[in-house]
């Protein structure tokens, strides 16, 4: 039997250079989609997947990830005092929601260096890596559908998968495979960031890996890539190479928060499917659509 997927890896000791100058002194994890830091979505779909050991790897000026899964005693016993009950348990049930350790990563030199820095905690069984960044909506949590092929297969790898076409494809790690059944593939080689030209499929890994522990030694002896960084798509492909690996082309909708348009249609859509805003902000929209003048586009 394949062993349990208790603990993931949160890299989150990023510059969040794309969202400058709001990032200049708050981390990007903790930008807010609608009411909620990014992290706290990410973390939320880890536990409900089953995971219920956090580990965090943070760098300088990320302290502010720590006080918001942390208790927060003045804030709660204001709310308490004031009868704000609502409040007060939506506080208390950030700061109860999972065990978590953190770890500093010194030097920013990529996600396989990231990964590599949570060895000591992570020890000698399999974990996730989720990056708070991906922010997948879906029914059954993404990283759930992954610990399924996971389980199916004998506690092998696993990577989640998307669909991308045309030049953005250069952006993501990519996979050669075959589809052994609906939406899972048998991974056989990965290209970090290749040209379309090069690319040897549309398959593009995103922010979500089931790894075992045998990766470490292999990120520990890969050398700096792409960008004077340590590529964990490096790695991965030796990983392969050696054992049975898997890609789960995921159920669901993926948003980019790290990019802003990307932010911003999440921020629409998180907001839309919200029974306390929903329809209050989908009439604000359509009235915006409405008193556009002629020759104005679309929202």
């Amino acid at each position: 039997m394949a062993q349990p997927i208790r603990k993931a890896v949160f890299p989150a000791a990023g510059l969040g250079t794309r969202f400058l100058p709001a990032t200049k002194a708050q981390p990007k994890e903790m930008l807010p989609l609608v009411d909620k830091p990014l992290i706290q979505y990410v973390v939320e779909e880890a536990i409900a997947s089953g995971v219920d050991i956090i580990i965090m790897i943070t760098g300088r000026g990320k302290h502010t990830i720590e006080d918001h899964f942390d208790i927060a005693f003045e804030l709660e016993r204001t709310l308490e005092d004031r009868g704000k009950t609502d409040l007060l348990e939506a506080s208390q049930q950030v700061s109860g929601m999972a065990n978590i350790a953190y770890i500093r990563q010194k030097e920013a030199l990529g996600l396989g260096h990231a990964v590599l820095t949570s060895r000591p905690l992570v020890g000698d069984e399999p974990f996730a890596v989720l990056l708070g960044d991906d922010i997948v909506d879906s029914d059954v949590p993404c990283l759930r559908q992954m610990i399924n092929v996971y389980e199916r297969y004998g506690g092998a790898p696993v990577v989640a998968l998307q669909e991308v076409e045309g030049e953005a494809i250069s952006r993501f790690g990519v996979i050669a495979g075959d589809e052994i059944e609906p939406n899972v593939f048998r991974i056989r080689d990965m290209v970090e960031k290749p040209s379309l030209e090069e690319a040897p499929s549309n398959l593009a890994i995103i922010g979500r890996y089931i790894l075992t522990p045998d990766v470490f030694p292999l990120l520990a002896e890969t050398e700096a890539g792409i960008g004077g960084e340590i590529q964990i798509t490096d790695a991965l492909k030796k990983l392969a190479e050696q054992r049975p690996f898997y890609g789960c082309k995921f159920e669901g909708k993926r948003y980019d928060a790290g990019d802003k348009l990307e932010f911003l249609k999440a921020t629409v859509e998180f907001a839309l499917k919200r029974e306390d805003l929903g329809a209050a902000f989908r009439d604000y929209l359509e009235g915006l659509k409405l008193s556009e003048e002629p020759g104005e586009s679309d929202i």
